[in-house]
């Protein structure tokens, strides 16, 4: 918010003296469509100052025939919003509503129709919004850094929960409140959000890295949710718990690794080859338990097969930043 301020403020005052070298009476009126071109990522400023531009035109057309029909009468102002909002709603300018009554009402103000002031009109949105426009298109903040720290927050909770299952595995009776899920639930959000704006403030080539990351994430998290439900049905303590705690206990440590290691997937392996050379369960109890663990494993590899998906392009030979490979991580 405090970089928009200082963007707004150089808009505003580059569009005020453009427009004042231009010689258009009452320059400060630029600054004023320059606050309202102002936005938060360069797709989205292009977005709506094109949209601003055309609606002022609407607007401005709408005015002047009316202007010129009925005279310069502040009832005319209601007509004028009566038939131009819904016009311009209509032709997909919503967004410039606002732009075009000012520039309507500056009209209205000069009361004259004269070809000087529809060029004054138009010279005075080019300047105000191609200012915002310029602006907004030099420099916006990189969120890059800010996503690293996300990441690695995420990485770190789930490193953490996944030292919690273990926990449980081999102590049925640990208690876990499990707040690492609502934490990590919310830092993948706010990675969603920071990552959306990034490929909005990359115009030509957007890098999908971040977004690929964050949601191969929230995919896992749902995994991961799915392994706490399976993970209450284990309430005795078993040598196949025992087991199973040990993958978690590596894949704690995997999921801080750069890259997807395989590590986790070939124990999972070799440890579902030893379930099926095992005896069958003696009891109710124990067959219970072990179902439970072998869904749990189960769910254990649908956790890895979405990290290998989301891997698999980068493995192909995309150039990507080692950093931003993330994606492909466990």
């Amino acid at each position: 918010m405090g970089f928009r301020v200082v963007k707004t403020a150089a808009a505003t005052l580059l569009s005020v003296l453009l427009a004042a070298a231009a010689g258009i009476p009452n320059a400060q009126g630029a600054g004023l469509l320059a606050i309202l071109g102002v936005e938060v990522t360069r797709k989205r400023s292009v977005k709506t100052i094109t949209a601003r531009f055309f609606a002022s035109l609407v607007g401005l057309l709408v005015g002047w025939v009316l202007f010129w029909w009925l005279g310069f009468h502040y009832w005319v102002l209601g007509l004028f919003v009566l038939f131009s909002f819904p016009l311009i709603v209509r032709a997909g300018f919503r967004e410039g509503i606002v732009t075009s009554s000012v520039i309507v009402f500056r009209v209205f103000g000069q009361a004259e129709l004269n070809l000087e002031v529809l060029i004054q009109q138009v010279e005075l949105l080019a300047i105000g919004l191609g200012s915002a426009g310029l602006v907004n298109l030099i420099y916006m903040p990189k969120s890059s850094e800010m996503m690293y720290g996300i990441r690695r927050e995420v990485d770190g909770l789930f490193s953490i929960i996944f030292k919690q299952i273990s926990s449980t595995l081999h102590d049925p009776l640990y208690v876990w409140d499990g707040k690492e899920l609502i934490q990590a639930g919310s830092a993948v959000q706010r990675g969603l959000t920071a990552a959306a704006r990034e490929m909005e403030n990359s115009v030509i080539h957007p890098d999908e890295a971040w977004n690929v990351y964050f949601y191969m994430r929230k995919e896992q998290l749902e995994s991961i949710q799915n392994m706490i439900h399976l993970l209450s049905q284990v309430y005795q303590h078993l040598p196949h718990g025992e087991m199973v705690a040990e993958l978690f206990e590596q894949l704690s440590d995997d999921v801080l690794n750069e890259e997807y290691t395989g590590r986790t997937e070939k124990l999972l392996n070799s440890l579902e080859q030893q379930f099926r050379e095992m005896k069958l369960p003696s009891t109710r109890v124990e067959f219970e338990v072990r179902s439970a663990i072998l869904q749990l494993c189960r769910e254990l590899t649908l956790y890895l097969k979405i990290a290998k998906q989301y891997k698999a392009p980068i493995a192909a030979g995309q150039q990507m930043p080692r950093r931003a490979s993330a994606a492909g991580r466990q």
